[in-house]
């Protein structure tokens, strides 16, 4: 007897703007300690990579991705050039829009993750363009890039109209570092470098001041938010009610895969902004819905991105009417109401 058909309701699919898919591997093995220590592990892991451990670690996590929603992956790449057209297949294999946010890594970090030079960089990002794969200008942080650098690649991604992404804000302790070498706060540093922009997406921004929220509003740049990895690693809570009142841009990531869930970064992101107002629908569904999908394309460069099926039948949505499904679904549903593409 043949089961029966689930009704099905046709949306936009969900834009993951931030992942690192080999930290998928992590997932259960790196509790305790800080964020620093958990880097630690994690850059264990990065050493041991090859193109076939990616290929095939990375076709795996980006299902999971696509089983949960995501139709599109910005991969913030830094485990080099090499490894870069593994993880373009491994997209490819699983049918998810892939971006390879390719990671500039001046110092610190593991040898595989450096450039010896801005320029040799930027050959390397062209050499991935000229393959065909979409790619975006990625300085990895202000940890990782000099101001030469960062001048350098604020310059190339404006002159070549590509996304430039780049960590900040993240944790405390880099914020002091960028203080104490430069007298300026992470996003105040690339400002002044010419990094910000409206192709450019600050991946975090938890301990952003006001002045720094002001210089991403007048810069017309985005945030994203990875609130599952920014709880996991201890990071914070991005200060979500000053950004709404600047109203800069918001996309989400899934960054460590530590949970690879839409729903759940966007419930998790409301959440957060209702703890800091004691207000509720900080955003209105209809925001949220842009937040996960609108705004993540416009944070890569993507004109298109496919839509999903979700079931109507699903428990979860059991005594929602029609009209309500989005809400219901980014207030009180998982990823398991995705049905399979």
């Amino acid at each position: 007897m043949s089961g029966a058909v689930a009704r099905a309701a046709r949306l936009p699919g969900f834009v993951n703007v931030h992942s690192h898919a080999f930290q998928r591997a992590l997932r259960g093995t790196a509790a305790g300690g800080d964020f620093w220590s958990w880097r630690e592990t994690m850059l264990a892991l990065a050493e041991r990579q090859t193109p076939s451990t990616v290929r095939e670690l990375y076709a795996r996590t980006y299902r999971e991705m696509r089983a949960a929603g995501y139709t599109a992956v910005g991969e913030f790449h830094y485990l080099g050039a090499e490894t870069a057209q593994a993880a373009a297949d491994a997209a490819e294999e699983a049918g998810i829009a892939f971006v390879c946010l390719f990671a500039a890594y001046a110092r610190g970090g593991l040898e595989r993750m450096r450039q010896p030079s801005v320029t040799a960089y930027l050959g390397e990002l062209e050499a991935l363009r000229g393959r065909g794969i979409t790619v975006g200008v990625a300085p990895h942080s202000v940890r990782a890039c000099p101001r030469d650098w960062l001048e350098e690649l604020g310059r190339y991604a404006d002159r070549e109209a590509l996304p430039l992404h780049v960590h900040a804000d993240e944790q405390p302790r880099e914020i002091d570092e960028c203080l104490a070498e430069h007298g300026l706060r992470p996003i105040e540093l690339l400002a002044a470098c010419g990094c910000l922009g409206e192709r450019t997406v600050v991946v975090h921004a938890t301990h952003a001041t006001g002045g720094e929220l002001d210089l991403l509003r007048d810069a017309g740049a985005a945030i994203c938010a990875c609130p599952t990895t920014e709880a996991d690693l201890g990071d914070g809570f991005l200060p979500v009610i000053r950004v709404s009142h600047r109203s800069i841009p918001l996309c989400i990531g899934s960054d460590s895969n530590v949970r690879i869930d839409p729903f759940e970064e966007l419930r998790e992101l409301e959440g957060i902004g209702r703890r800091q107002s004691g207000v509720r629908g900080v955003y209105e569904t209809q925001e949220l819905w842009a937040i996960g999908g609108a705004n993540g394309a416009v944070a890569l460069g993507l004109d298109r991105w496919a839509e999903i099926d979700v079931d109507l039948d699903h428990p979860s949505l059991d005594g929602v009417d029609d009209g309500e499904v989005r809400a219901a679904l980014v207030a009180g549903c998982g990823a398991d109401v995705v049905l399979d593409a």
